[in-house]
């Protein structure tokens, strides 16, 4: 998704939500009085008359409009997002009920007539928003298909972000951006877009009134601060709008704020969530829900204990040497699942010493083997039923690690990607995670990565739920777990 500052067309689309929504905050609190005190004959808690109503609307509807747009409800960035547009109308309607109940009780001075009266608003009013603003969004569409609305934009950069840009505006009708002109490498520019082409971004400056050019946008800066200021000079004089977006991927990942600084705009990009307040917040979750969780992980941890006893002898638990959060080594607890004379070394050297190697090349190929024969009949159960892992809470009560997060990596896996490992590490390491409710095994070393990642630069409780949920399907299911 290709966000872009604020353009008359966005603006203009804003102000007519903020409109429709007003409308239907009228219709809706008449109807529901209109409802309550004329087609319902039963008594009512207080004598509120129409006058009296109509004038609490008025000072009711911008306050509750304040809170639409504190939301974010007429911000590009929310009403372009479907589901988070639905939760956010859900959770600003909530809370105008709540704070118009809060005045009704420490003013006494009544609103609404009956109790009633509010939850048909409450109802009403999320409904009526929801649908009428998926029937605008449908409308806004379909101008956009015929091109009506349309900014028209010129995209200027030499980096890879410049195509991705590039292909999502001449992709899609729904962004309301149209692509028309290219200024960048030849071998930047996506070849079946049929745009104008121009290898000098001077040149493409001079055809801006002639392609009516609504829009700029400028993935990254030249080495000249003269051609970059020519850029700017030029959407200025033509009164049209300028965005730069960074090419680099790392400003948009993670939490990132702008700020000014001695005079000069500044972005501070921190690569997680998880830091501050966030962290600690997770750890709080974390351990009220693992200690609340332990009569039954605990019971489920003694059963296996003596089943490993009898059909596996040995130690009981695999301590396996991890690297978890900064990369401070931690003892991973798990249920033994190999031979006891097995785990001691690398698996590479260990499937040598077997003469197997064979084994030894698909471990350093893929990081894991297919059919590893080190793992015991009751050890292949556990790891089946990814039972083998239960222990592990006991890594999270001591903060180790977190419910969830990336795996925690061997000490030899850094090897593999010691620059992406980096921000991996900065954050806990979990029990699960987004890797093992997205095919686990049957994922590549990369595609791991790429996830945890993803995680790490995008945390947030829902996903944290989302998660746990997942897991629980995955273990039930067996998905994957190999």
């Amino acid at each position: 998704m290709v966000v872009l500052m604020p353009s008359r067309n966005t603006k203009a689309y804003s102000i007519l939500l903020m409109i429709v929504d007003a409308i239907i905050f009228a219709i809706v609190f008449s109807l529901a009085y209109y409802v309550r005190t004329q087609l319902d004959h039963r008594a009512l808690l207080h004598a509120v008359y129409t006058t009296d109503y109509i004038v609490s609307f008025l000072v009711i509807a911008p306050v509750w409009i304040l809170i639409f747009a504190s939301l974010g409800l007429y911000s590009a960035g929310i009403y372009t997002r479907r589901l988070v547009e639905w939760s956010r109308i859900i959770l600003g309607t909530f809370i105008g009920i709540l704070l118009v109940i809060g005045w009704e009780y420490f003013t006494n001075i009544h609103i609404f007539p009956a109790r009633l009266v509010a939850s048909y608003v409450f109802i009403g009013s999320t409904a009526a928003i929801i649908i009428v603003r998926e029937l605008i969004r449908d409308i806004r569409h379909e101008l956009f298909r015929y091109g009506r609305g349309v900014s028209r934009v010129l995209v200027v950069g030499n980096s890879d972000a410049t195509t991705d840009i590039a292909l999502a505006l001449g992709s899609t009708h729904k962004s309301g951006y149209q692509i028309v002109a290219f200024a960048g490498p030849t071998r930047l520019l996506p070849p079946h877009l049929g745009i104008n082409h121009y290898t000098r971004v001077e040149d493409a400056l001079q055809d801006i009134d002639k392609l009516n050019i609504t829009t700029i946008i400028q993935t990254d800066l030249y080495d000249s601060g003269t051609r970059n200021h020519k850029i700017l000079s030029a959407a200025q004089i033509a009164h049209i709008q300028y965005n730069f977006i960074p090419g680099e991927p790392e400003f948009y990942t993670g939490k990132n704020t702008i700020d000014v600084f001695l005079g000069y705009p500044m972005i501070t990009v921190s690569q997680t969530p998880l830091i501050g307040w966030g962290a600690v917040c997770k750890r709080l979750f974390d351990f009220i829900l693992v200690v609340a969780a332990l009569p039954l992980w605990g019971s489920v941890l003694l059963i296996l204990s003596i089943f490993q006893k009898i059909f596996n002898p040995g130690p009981v638990f695999y301590r396996s040497k991890r690297l978890s959060q900064y990369s401070k080594p931690i003892k991973l607890y798990k249920f033994r699942t190999m031979g006891a004379q097995y785990g001691k070394k690398d698996a590479s050297l260990e499937f040598e010493d077997m003469g197997r190697p064979d084994l030894a090349d698909e471990y350093r190929r893929n990081h894991k083997v297919e059919n590893d024969p080190r793992i015991t009949r009751f050890g292949k159960i556990l790891r089946d039923t990814s039972l083998d892992e239960f222990p592990q809470f006991i890594n999270v009560l001591r903060g180790d690690l977190s419910l969830v997060g990336p795996r925690p990596i061997l000490p030899q896996e850094v090897k593999f990607s010691q620059s992406r490992t980096a921000l991996l590490h900065s954050v806990k390491s979990g029990v699960t995670g987004l890797w093992q409710v997205s095919g686990r095994s049957d994922l590549s070393f990369d595609e791991r990565i790429e996830l945890e990642l993803y995680y790490a630069q995008n945390w947030s409780f829902w996903l944290d739920l989302r998660i746990l949920f997942k897991t629980i399907a995955v273990v039930v299911r067996k998905t994957g777990a190999r």
